[in-house]
């Protein structure tokens, strides 16, 4: 059961697929912001873990309405309208720039036509997605892999966030770093962030980290970490966060991502893995909470304090 709840995810066998799907999710992610109004810390822009993939979840279009879903289990891309109108599109591999025309031939056909800005963000790739034939891998054992991993990080995720009153984010999807996260907030105002996200405004960055905050998420890895790992962080970040005893044994502080990591490996080999992530989550918060003087006792629901 733990293969399938939390299966392997080695980040070298899929890594071309990987930045694929990355870029694809951007592209739908782009057309849920094109659609949606403003919310704070740009929460609008987000995509949802489903019962088969990732969703935009119901976007506006005039008197009418879309939704775009990511379905990793048959391996489609489907497109729902209002009126009772359906396209889809296969996941095969594909170059990000036939997935763009196919998805923008889509919802044209559709009568839904929506321009989006072609540049991806957070990310180095100079690549526009209309002109990206590099990235065109797509491994569907893989890509459904990293979904059921979402899945289980999203429930282990919500049951934290249960565990707060104070303002708490949505558990989502952010396809500009392709990560799952959820966010607590203290309720008090940060200082400005310094920006500097590759390709994302400096003032997108400063409205996310308007307020203080505890973050942790699921992330499948990187060029500075190449390997699946949770992780959590603070910002702003509280003197002493690095050296906080926090569980399980194989969390650490990971001084160049500024963030304590505990590695899905490590996670997945557990006798009990969701345990071991919500006393990642727990004992993260507790540090960030701790050392930067919140108000735990009027933002926690009665009897967290101490849970793993």
């Amino acid at each position: 059961m733990t293969q399938l709840i939390w299966p392997d995810l080695p980040y070298a066998a899929w890594k071309d697929t990987y930045e694929t799907l990355h870029m694809w999710t951007q592209i739908v992610g782009k057309i849920r912001l094109a659609q949606m109004p403003w919310l704070n810390h740009t929460w609008q822009v987000t995509l949802y873990p489903t019962a088969t993939g990732l969703t935009t979840g119901r976007m506006p279009y005039g008197g009418e309405a879309f939704e775009i879903d990511f379905d990793f289990v048959v391996h489609e891309l489907n497109i729902r309208t209002s009126r009772g109108d359906r396209g889809a599109i296969q996941l095969v591999p594909m170059a990000v720039a036939q997935f763009y025309a196919s998805l923008t031939n889509a919802l044209t056909s559709l009568r839904m036509p929506v321009s989006i800005y072609r540049k991806p963000c957070e990310v180095e790739s100079p690549l526009l997605f209309d002109e990206d034939d590099v990235h065109r891998s797509y491994d569907a054992e893989f890509a459904t892999r990293c979904w059921r991993i979402l899945c289980s990080s999203a429930e282990v995720l919500g049951r934290f966030r249960s565990r707060y009153y104070g303002k708490t984010s949505p558990v989502h999807f952010f396809w500009g770093s392709f990560d799952l996260a959820v966010t607590r907030f203290s309720g008090r105002i940060a200082p400005p962030h310094p920006g500097g996200v590759p390709n994302l405004p400096d003032r997108v960055t400063r409205d996310a980290y308007s307020h203080e905050v505890s973050s942790a998420g699921f992330w499948p890895g990187g060029a500075i970490a190449p390997y699946p790992l949770f992780y959590s962080y603070a910002y702003p970040e509280p003197k002493g966060f690095a050296a906080a005893k926090v569980q399980p044994e194989s969390a650490r502080y990971d001084p160049t991502l500024h963030e304590f990591i505990l590695p899905y490996d490590e996670m997945r080999r557990r006798d009990d893995p969701g345990q071991a992530l919500l006393s990642f989550l727990q004992s993260t918060y507790v540090a960030a909470a701790d050392l930067g003087g919140w108000d735990r006792r009027s933002l926690e629901v009665p009897g967290d304090a101490g849970r793993g």
